[in-house]
Protein backbone atom coordinates (compact mmCIF):
# COMPACT_ATOMS: atom_id res chain seq x y z
CA UNK A 1 0.00 0.00 0.00
CA UNK A 2 2.91 2.35 0.77
CA UNK A 3 4.38 1.99 -2.72
CA UNK A 4 1.01 2.51 -4.37
CA UNK A 5 0.38 5.62 -2.29
CA UNK A 6 3.84 6.94 -3.22
CA UNK A 7 3.29 6.24 -6.91
CA UNK A 8 -0.08 7.99 -6.89
CA UNK A 9 1.34 10.96 -4.99
CA UNK A 10 4.31 11.17 -7.37
CA UNK A 11 1.99 11.00 -10.37
CA UNK A 12 -0.18 13.77 -8.97
CA UNK A 13 2.88 15.97 -8.40
CA UNK A 14 4.07 15.48 -11.97
CA UNK A 15 0.56 16.12 -13.29
CA UNK A 16 0.28 19.28 -11.18
CA UNK A 17 3.65 20.64 -12.30
CA UNK A 18 2.92 19.82 -15.93
CA UNK A 19 -0.45 21.54 -15.70
CA UNK A 20 1.13 24.63 -14.15
CA UNK A 21 3.81 24.83 -16.85
CA UNK A 22 1.20 24.54 -19.58
CA UNK A 23 -0.70 27.44 -18.06
CA UNK A 24 2.38 29.52 -17.30
CA UNK A 25 4.08 31.87 -19.71
CA UNK A 26 5.81 29.01 -21.55
CA UNK A 27 2.56 27.18 -22.27
CA UNK A 28 0.85 30.36 -23.41
CA UNK A 29 3.79 31.25 -25.68
CA UNK A 30 3.54 27.79 -27.26
CA UNK A 31 -0.19 28.28 -27.83
CA UNK A 32 0.26 31.70 -29.47
CA UNK A 33 3.10 30.34 -31.61
CA UNK A 34 0.81 27.54 -32.84
CA UNK A 35 -1.95 30.09 -33.58
CA UNK A 36 0.49 32.30 -35.49
CA UNK A 37 2.11 29.34 -37.29
CA UNK A 38 5.60 30.26 -36.05
CA UNK A 39 8.13 28.76 -33.65
CA UNK A 40 8.27 30.22 -30.11
CA UNK A 41 11.80 31.40 -30.93
CA UNK A 42 10.31 33.83 -33.49
CA UNK A 43 8.77 35.95 -30.74
CA UNK A 44 10.70 39.16 -30.25
CA UNK A 45 11.32 40.86 -26.92
CA UNK A 46 12.22 44.04 -28.85
CA UNK A 47 8.83 44.06 -30.60
CA UNK A 48 7.14 43.33 -27.26
CA UNK A 49 8.86 46.30 -25.65
CA UNK A 50 7.96 48.52 -28.62
CA UNK A 51 4.30 47.49 -28.27
CA UNK A 52 4.38 48.27 -24.53
CA UNK A 53 5.95 51.69 -25.12
CA UNK A 54 3.88 52.60 -28.19
CA UNK A 55 1.92 55.80 -27.76
CA UNK A 56 -1.37 56.49 -29.50
CA UNK A 57 -3.85 59.33 -29.32
CA UNK A 58 -7.22 58.50 -27.77
CA UNK A 59 -10.53 59.67 -29.21
CA UNK A 60 -10.39 62.46 -26.62
CA UNK A 61 -6.96 63.55 -27.89
CA UNK A 62 -4.94 62.26 -24.91
CA UNK A 63 -1.78 60.16 -25.16
CA UNK A 64 -2.57 56.54 -24.38
CA UNK A 65 -0.51 53.38 -24.16
CA UNK A 66 0.23 50.54 -21.78
CA UNK A 67 2.05 53.12 -19.66
CA UNK A 68 -1.25 54.94 -19.08
CA UNK A 69 -2.03 52.46 -16.32
CA UNK A 70 1.11 50.36 -15.98
CA UNK A 71 3.77 53.14 -15.94
CA UNK A 72 6.75 53.34 -18.28
CA UNK A 73 8.69 51.01 -15.95
CA UNK A 74 7.08 47.53 -16.00
CA UNK A 75 8.90 46.73 -12.76
CA UNK A 76 6.81 49.31 -10.90
CA UNK A 77 3.16 49.14 -9.81
CA UNK A 78 0.60 51.01 -11.86
CA UNK A 79 -2.86 52.43 -11.23
CA UNK A 80 -6.20 51.88 -12.92
CA UNK A 81 -8.29 54.84 -14.00
CA UNK A 82 -10.26 54.28 -10.78
CA UNK A 83 -7.05 54.56 -8.73
CA UNK A 84 -6.70 50.86 -7.86
CA UNK A 85 -3.11 49.56 -7.65
CA UNK A 86 -1.96 47.22 -10.43
CA UNK A 87 0.90 44.84 -9.66
CA UNK A 88 4.03 45.35 -11.80
CA UNK A 89 3.88 43.80 -15.27
CA UNK A 90 7.37 42.26 -15.14
CA UNK A 91 7.04 38.63 -14.09
CA UNK A 92 10.39 38.84 -12.24
CA UNK A 93 8.67 41.28 -9.86
CA UNK A 94 5.19 39.69 -9.94
CA UNK A 95 5.80 35.92 -10.29
CA UNK A 96 2.10 35.16 -10.75
CA UNK A 97 1.96 37.37 -13.84
CA UNK A 98 1.05 35.34 -16.96
CA UNK A 99 0.45 32.08 -15.05
CA UNK A 100 -3.33 31.94 -15.57
CA UNK A 101 -4.20 31.67 -19.28
CA UNK A 102 -7.82 32.79 -18.79
CA UNK A 103 -6.73 35.87 -16.87
CA UNK A 104 -4.03 36.67 -19.44
CA UNK A 105 -6.53 36.46 -22.30
CA UNK A 106 -9.10 38.51 -20.38
CA UNK A 107 -6.66 41.39 -19.89
CA UNK A 108 -5.26 41.20 -23.42
CA UNK A 109 -8.82 41.36 -24.73
CA UNK A 110 -9.71 44.43 -22.67
CA UNK A 111 -6.44 46.31 -22.87
CA UNK A 112 -5.68 45.76 -26.55
CA UNK A 113 -9.14 47.03 -27.40
CA UNK A 114 -8.74 50.07 -25.10
CA UNK A 115 -5.22 50.98 -26.22
CA UNK A 116 -5.01 49.76 -29.81
CA UNK A 117 -8.68 49.85 -30.73
CA UNK A 118 -8.50 46.19 -31.82
CA UNK A 119 -7.60 42.73 -30.58
CA UNK A 120 -3.92 41.88 -30.25
CA UNK A 121 -2.62 39.21 -32.59
CA UNK A 122 -1.12 35.98 -31.22
CA UNK A 123 2.29 37.26 -32.37
CA UNK A 124 1.84 40.55 -30.47
CA UNK A 125 0.83 38.65 -27.34
CA UNK A 126 3.87 36.39 -27.68
CA UNK A 127 6.22 39.32 -28.24
CA UNK A 128 4.74 41.21 -25.27
CA UNK A 129 5.00 38.28 -22.84
CA UNK A 130 8.46 37.34 -24.15
CA UNK A 131 9.71 40.80 -23.24
CA UNK A 132 7.94 41.02 -19.87
CA UNK A 133 9.31 37.64 -18.76
CA UNK A 134 12.83 38.92 -19.48
CA UNK A 135 12.58 42.32 -17.75
CA UNK A 136 14.73 42.34 -14.63
CA UNK A 137 13.98 44.50 -11.59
Amino acid sequence: MGRLKGAVLGGLMVWGLTGWAAGGPEGQLQGWAREAGIPVSAFSAARGEALYRQERTSAQGAAIGCFSCHTKDPGQPGRTRAGKTIEPMASAVTPTRFTDPAKTEKWFSRNCQDVLGRACTPEEKGDFVTWLTRVKP
